[in-house]
């Protein structure tokens, strides 16, 4: 098939869509890594957590399609209990989440006693109902600094957990001890040293799951809805760009008149890549691979993201 008959095949798909969704009162969710037709097709595109809590004021929404890997569908669950949430692929499963299974947690709590868990909303609801509170990437430190005491648990991701023990000076401890994404551990310092070199007007920021040598070399660390601000608020015309390439797709559609480069044009999630239009199309029709939460699960996990919103606000 060439890029004309694609290209045909993503409108009518689109038509489709749209129709369903407006018969189904369905909201449409995309996370900033997904692929650019289906950033494209969805209402909002995000992070997870900001994703949720915009469906959450979708007051007349009955299903809530969310594309991206199975904690972030989960959480969207979480927060809308009265909505039907599917994922249009069951497959896209977050494999860092996985890391850190319910067990884990109950593990390394009986190891420290009465030290608080921080849990990044990357983990599955059962992980969740576990910890006293959830961060995001942007606001884990913030969450950090608000509890007392000096030491924490925090997982899955170890760079995340670095970072914020760099920030905020106090002992966190990862759980697991070497939690990590493997798309951000494709990012490596010496292809980000080789495209300043090439690009030394180009302003560099990068996520905080990748590594600390990679971190130093940013001018910028943050989240992807922050990198999104960054570059929008920033003066400079070119950024080089240290996480998932999908979320190039927004940075170039916000800011035309702007050039972005990946620092490694193969950081790519397979798992969020497994999402596509004609999967949005199916879940809509059939309102299939529906998200469900243990009721006892539910409410542990929810009081841990309320937690984190009460900090936060």
């Amino acid at each position: 098939m060439d890029l004309a008959d694609r290209q045909m095949q993503f409108q009518e798909l689109t038509r489709k869509i749209l129709e369903l969704k407006r018969d189904r009162k369905a909201v449409i969710l995309a996370h900033n890594y997904q692929r650019p037709e289906v950033q494209d097709i969805a209402d909002y595109v995000g992070d997870s957590v900001e994703l949720s809590r915009r469906a959450m004021g979708e007051r007349e929404a009955k299903i809530i399609v969310f594309s991206a890997v199975d904690f972030m569908a989960e959480t969207a669950a979480l927060l809308n209990p009265g909505k039907k949430v599917v994922i249009p692929s069951p497959a896209a499963r977050c494999p860092m989440a996985q890391m850190l299974p319910v067990e884990a947690v109950r593990y390394w709590k009986n190891r420290y006693p009465g030290v608080p868990v921080v849990l990044y909303v990357n983990t599955l609801a059962e992980a969740k109902a576990e910890s006293d509170v959830s961060c995001t990437s942007a606001n884990a430190v913030q969450v950090v600094e608000a509890l007392s005491g000096d030491s924490v648990l925090f997982g899955p991701d170890h760079n995340l957990a670095e970072y914020v023990q760099r920030k905020t000076g106090k002992h966190v401890i990862p759980i697991p001890e070497r939690g990590f994404c493997p798309t951000h551990l494709l990012i490596v310092k010496d292809d980000v040293m080789l495209l300043r070199e090439e690009n030394p007007e180009a302003l560099v920021m990068v996520h905080p799951e990748c590594t600390p040598d990679v971190r130093e070399t940013a001018d910028f660390v943050g989240s992807t809805s922050q990198m999104c601000r960054f570059a929008r608020e920033s003066k400079a015309e070119k950024f080089i760009v240290g996480t998932e390439v999908g979320l190039l797709h927004r940075l170039r559609k916000e800011n035309p008149g702007k050039v972005f480069i990946p620092a490694y044009d193969a950081a790519i999630c397979p798992n969020m890549k497994r999402n596509t239009l004609e999967l949005i199309h199916r879940a809509l029709a059939l309102e299939e691979h529906v998200v469900s939460v243990p009721s006892d699960v539910a409410v542990r996990a929810r009081r841990s993201l309320e937690r984190m919103f009460e900090i936060i606000q």
